[in-house]
């Protein structure tokens, strides 16, 4: 499937600001069953690339004169794979054993142990136990869009019962980490004729061993990513793999304006 993918954001201050310095992780990645026919990134001030220690392309923004808005704009087409969901290992990548390691947002408590235990158990890692875990934290973290983004850890989402996608996912690594799965936070684009979603989608992969390497899994979906996802970055949570994050000296206030819009066949968009 052909995406064509168009992202802005905004973000107005009420005051100057002197100095600011973006991260974008905003370019898809060049995995295997995603391809990336053509792509631009348009930003003010000075930009160097890069690839993290992920495998993602990385952008730094620095814009050092006084400024009230920045403007952040990439567009371009990647094409996706119906077998998208299966990714073999990764050569030259980090070993899966990095993402084994508990973060801030994935640090396991007893709740998650338990919930890991209750649907993963003892046995190696199949697509069928892991979609059993997908089931479970569906039904203990119901999809609330108001909740996603709040930077709530995987525990504290567990206990309220509530989360968007990102929450949902840490979740899912959280509890793979607790039986002693490596998994890892993906973030990327969704594209589903019809919706009106405006911030980008966040998944997980889960590893499944060395023969058969990672499975993505989309919680808010209920099953494996495919042909309609496209992936921009990889990490062990979404601090890692977070499509914009910024630092900046003054600017009081900050109002933000995200427009997403992705079209599909025949022009199909969300």
């Amino acid at each position: 499937m052909l995406l064509q993918i168009r992202h802005e954001t905004l973000y107005e201050y009420e005051e100057p600001v002197s100095y600011s310095i973006q991260a974008l992780k905003l370019t898809p990645r060049g995995d295997p069953g995603q391809r990336v026919i053509n792509w631009r990134v348009q930003t003010p001030g000075e930009r160097l690339e890069q690839i993290d220690a992920f495998g993602n392309i990385m952008q730094f923004v620095t814009v050092e004169v006084p400024h009230r808005s920045m403007h952040i704009v990439v567009e371009g087409a990647a094409e996706l794979d119906e077998c998208a969901a299966q990714l073999p290992p990764e050569p030259g990548a980090l070993s899966p054993v990095a993402y084994l390691a508990p973060t801030l947002l994935t640090r396991p408590d007893a709740a998650l142990r338990a919930l890991a235990e209750r649907h993963l158990g003892r046995h190696p890692a199949s697509a069928r136990s892991l979609m059993d875990l997908v089931a479970g934290i569906r039904e203990a973290v119901v999809h609330d869009p108001e909740m996603s983004g709040l930077s709530n850890g995987a525990g504290e989402a567990l206990d309220l019962g509530a989360g968007g996608c990102r929450e949902r996912t840490h979740v899912m690594v959280a509890c793979c980490r607790a039986a002693g799965i490596p998994a890892r936070y993906v973030s990327g684009y969704f594209h589903a004729a019809g919706q009106a979603e405006i911030e980008s989608h966040a998944w997980a992969d889960v590893w499944l061993g060395p023969d058969e390497g990672w499975l993505s899994l989309d919680l808010t979906h209920a099953g494996p990513a495919g042909p309609h996802h496209c992936r921009l970055a990889v990490g062990r949570d979404h601090l890692d793999a977070a499509p914009v994050r910024s630092v900046r000296r003054g600017g009081g206030r900050q109002s933000t304006k995200v427009t997403l819009r992705i079209a599909g066949p025949q022009g199909q968009q969300q």
